[in-house]
């Protein structure tokens, strides 16, 4: 139910439970998802912005921890 609910396949959710199970060291954060009729905001500064398949994209504020980056970009590649 709780794919279904999300538009994922069982498959899905257990090979990103198999990928987390096989990190070293993972660390959560919370993440909001804008729609595509609402644009995300844009951060004024040094951030920078990466446009990702599907509309999706991630804002970096600068001294942002370039491992958790790597591990959150190789999650959101394989979803493509």
């Amino acid at each position: 139910m709780f794919c279904s609910e999300r538009g994922l396949r069982d498959w899905q959710l257990y090979e990103w439970k198999k990928r987390v199970r096989e990190a070293e060291a993972v660390k959560f954060v919370s993440v909001e998802v804008a729609s595509e009729e609402e644009p995300a905001p844009v951060t004024i500064g040094k951030a920078i912005e990466i446009r990702l398949p599907r509309g999706r994209s991630l804002v970096v504020e600068p001294g942002f921890d370039a491992d958790h980056l790597r591990a959150v970009l190789l999650i959101l590649e394989a979803e493509a």
